[in-house]
């Protein structure tokens, strides 16, 4: 383990019993094939769960639907940004040559996604207790109030709350296609509500981006079929 990733277990203030697996929630698919992506997908869910206890234990007196903006404005690639930055992970991303030369250091998608990723490793190391207690050192600095509920909606919520007020399951995303080099990826993501035998698609260029936009064409799916 180098210093700077030494440095930044200090950060995280979690000793790893399995050194690598910090290591490989820092490394980005264009650096190596063991990349951080399927921790980034559990670290994904771990802060989902965590984010929600919290809101739910502080902001007793907000509906499911505030509820669930607030929490999307807590997660989104811009908040993970952020809170990237003030653990130092651009110093300490592995990325490859043309990613690097690319600016990818700096890039929000990517360290967000490493933020996730680092979640994802302190989970297989040390269990959930160990993984809650990081997102909430993480979110210590972050002002969590009633006032939040002003927060206006990303399209993935507002797609999730049509659908439940209509007493629909919510709908599943899955990536079709990954288009480009591993240093300037697009992703096409689907968006699919089988109940109403609807899909759209959406392309970004990160994961969350396509999904936001998949749930935007959903949208403009749904209000024109309304409209008719």
């Amino acid at each position: 383990m180098t210093d700077g990733v030494l440095a930044l277990q200090q950060r995280v203030q979690h000793t790893f019993a399995d050194a690598s697996l910090l290591v490989r929630a820092l490394t980005h698919r264009s650096y190596s094939s063991d990349h951080n992506e399927r921790l980034e997908f559990l670290g994904d869910s771990v802060l989902g769960v965590v984010v929600a206890d919290m809101l739910y234990q502080r902001l007793k007196n907000l509906p499911e639907g505030d509820l669930s903006r607030v929490r999307a404005n807590l997660v989104k690639q811009d908040t993970l940004h952020q809170l990237a930055l003030t653990l130092g992970l651009p110093e300490v991303i592995r990325l490859g040559e043309g990613e690097m030369r690319s600016g990818g250091q700096k890039r929000p998608s990517i360290l967000a996604d490493a933020l996730e990723a680092v979640i994802g490793a302190v989970y297989l190391d040390a269990g959930f207790a160990a993984a809650q207690a990081l997102v909430q050192r993480l979110y210590k600095a972050v002002d969590i109030a009633e006032g939040m509920d002003a927060i206006g909606k990303d399209s993935k919520t507002e797609l999730q709350e049509w659908l439940q007020g209509r007493k629909l399951k919510l709908p599943s995303y899955r990536v079709v296609a990954t288009l480009g080099a591993a240093h300037r990826q697009t992703f096409d993501v689907e968006c699919e509500i089988p109940e109403l035998n609807l899909a759209e698609r959406g392309i970004g260029g990160s994961r969350r981006a396509a999904e936001q936009a998949a749930a935007t064409a959903m949208l403009d799916t749904l209000k024109t079929r309304a409209s008719i």
